[in-house]
C-alpha cells in the first residue's frame, strides 16, 4: 500500500491529514509528531501514530542504506515551523562538516515579505497577508488579490544570487487545497547537490 507521511501533527498536520484522507483514500497516511496529545487527535482509519520528532523519524527511516526495512512514502508533507528538508540535511551531513550559518543581509532587497527569526532563518512570502488555509494555487490569479501572479517562489529564490553563496531550492507541490509536499526522490536529490557544492549555500 502506497503512503504519505504527514510530518508534524498540529492545525495545519491535521488539516493535512483531513484532506489527505478523502482525496488519497487508498493510501496509507503515516502522522509523526513528538507531542502525544496533539498526535492522538490525528487518529483515525487507515492511519499510523508516530510519537516521534520529525527530523529523526525521517533521518530513520528516508534512508538509502536502509530502504528495504522501511517503505519509501509517495509524498512527505512538511507541517511543522522549521523547514524540514534543510534540518534532515544537517542531520545527514553534520558529521561531515556542514554548519548552519545566518543568511546575510544582502539578501532582504531580493526577497519579498522576509521575516527572521531568532536562528537565523528567513522565511518569505509573495503575500503580505495570511493565505487562506484552502488556498487552491491557481495557476494566474491569486485567489485573495485577483491580481496576477508573480514568479512562483521557488523559481524566485533559485536564481537568487548573492556573493559566496549558492541557491538550492526544494519544490512543494500542492496535492489538494491548502496541503503541499514534495517526494523522497526531491531530498535525494538534494543530499546530493550539497555534496556537490563547494561553498556556502541557502
Amino acid at each position: 500500500m502506497k503512503e504519505i507521511w504527514i510530518i508534524g501533527i498540529g492545525q495545519f498536520g491535521l488539516l493535512a491529514a483531513e484532506r489527505l484522507a478523502k482525496k488519497y483514500n487508498k493510501h496509507h497516511l503515516v502522522l509523526v509528531e513528538p507531542d502525544r496529545k496533539n498526535l492522538l487527535q490525528g487518529e483515525g482509519p487507515n492511519r499510523t501514530l508516530e510519537l516521534m520528532d520529525g527530523v529523526s523519524f525521517l533521518d530513520q527511516r528516508l534512508n538509502l542504506e536502509k530502504m528495504l526495512e522501511w517503505i519509501i512514502p509517495d509524498w512527505i508533507i512538511p507541517a511543522l515551523p522549521i523547514h524540514l528538508a534543510a534540518e534532515w540535511c544537517l542531520v545527514r551531513h553534520g558529521l561531515n562538516g556542514l554548519e548552519r550559518m545566518a543568511i546575510p543581509s544582502e539578501i532582504d532587497h531580493l526577497v519579498p515579505n522576509q521575516v527572521r527569526d531568532p536562528s537565523g532563518n528567513l522565511f518569505v512570502s509573495h503575500a503580505n497577508f495570511i493565505c487562506p488555509e484552502d488556498c487552491a494555487e491557481p495557476t494566474k490569479i491569486c485567489t485573495v488579490t485577483q491580481k496576477k501572479h508573480k514568479t512562483d517562489m521557488f523559481e524566485l529564490l533559485g536564481k537568487i544570487r548573492i556573493s559566496k553563496f549558492q541557491p538550492i531550492a526544494v519544490r512543494s507541490y500542492q496535492l489538494c487545497p491548502g496541503v503541499g509536499g514534495y517526494r523522497p526522490r526531491q531530498l535525494f536529490d538534494l543530499l546530493k547537490q550539497v555534496e556537490n557544492i563547494k561553498g556556502n549555500f541557502f
